[in-house]
């Protein structure tokens, strides 16, 4: 069977037969895909792949590769998860390359570490390749840091719903409200209008700006701006829809003088800065 390998001047490790390989795809656009995903994707001979996994990645693996479509989405028929990671196990098990291919990083919010489990307990060996978070890499291309020194050193990333598909009950909603600069929470359109009523139960600002990005790093990613005291209202008369990030506090300001996509798009230069500093500014093109 013909492989194709990448001309890199590295030592990538050997995709063996019977091995799974766990991958995170990226928030979206496909040049965020690491080299060992793309190596994998080279390599595989069957790949399982998620909702949010782009089709230009796709595009990328192995000719004559088998592709199975695995994704859950919510509201959605979707397959059981533990039908998910036995259908790895069985797959393996007769041989195959399998790559399990992944949106964002497979242990954030990505259920890899209950798939990695399955394998352990059936003796599948597997690899763990990282990806760009969502969470991280969508709230990038928006043009918002999740951390800046002058407004905060810490950041929690939250499940907008848990296991049950309602909003997790075991999170210490006052604690993450009171100890939290910035939350990012994933998966939480649904549930936004409970969620931002809970911080302010436990003081959160209403004027508290949010962020809310949706198909975010790819070609249809669209940012709005609000207020943890109008999110949920804004959600419903925009129409927004999974997927969707939503992050909370002061670094969506930053925007303003971040937004380099759209900068891009408008064929302009950033000049402003939402912080007002004192130093000289890139002059208009």
């Amino acid at each position: 069977m013909e492989k194709q390998s990448l001309d890199l001047p590295l030592d990538f490790p050997e995709f063996q037969e019977g091995w799974v390989w766990l991958v995170g795809g990226g928030p979206g656009d496909a040049g965020l895909l690491t080299l060992y995903g793309l190596h994998a994707l080279r390599s595989a001979d069957v790949i399982v792949y998620d909702a949010l996994v782009s089709e230009d990645i796709l595009k990328m693996a192995r000719t004559g590769a088998e592709l199975e479509f695995a994704g859950k989405r919510g509201g959605k028929p979707s397959p059981k998860q533990a039908d998910i990671s036995m259908r790895l196990v069985q797959l393996a098990r007769q041989g195959k390359r399998v790559l399990r291919l992944k949106g964002g990083d497979p242990f954030v919010f990505g259920r890899g570490g209950e798939e990695a489990l399955t394998l352990v307990e059936h003796k599948v060996p597997f690899r763990i390749v990282p990806g760009i978070s969502s969470g991280i890499g969508g709230l990038a291309y928006a043009g918002i840091p999740v951390t800046h020194r002058e407004c905060n050193s810490a950041v929690t990333f939250v499940t907008g719903h848990s296991a049950s598909g309602r909003v997790p009950e075991n999170l210490d909603w006052k604690g993450i409200a009171t100890g939290s600069p910035v939350i990012v929470l994933y998966m939480a359109i649904k549930y936004i209008d409970n969620i931002a009523t809970l911080l302010m139960e436990y003081g959160r600002s209403p004027d508290e700006p949010v962020g809310i990005v949706t198909s975010a790093s790819t070609t249809e990613q669209k940012v709005y701006e609000t207020t943890l005291g109008t999110c949920a209202r804004d959600v419903v008369e925009k129409g927004i829809q999974p997927p969707s990030l939503v992050v909370i506090g002061d670094v969506v300001r930053m925007r303003a003088g971040l937004d380099w996509l759209g900068a891009l798009q408008e064929g302009r230069v950033l000049v402003s800065d939402p912080l007002n500093r004192d130093y000289p500014h890139a002059e208009s093109a």
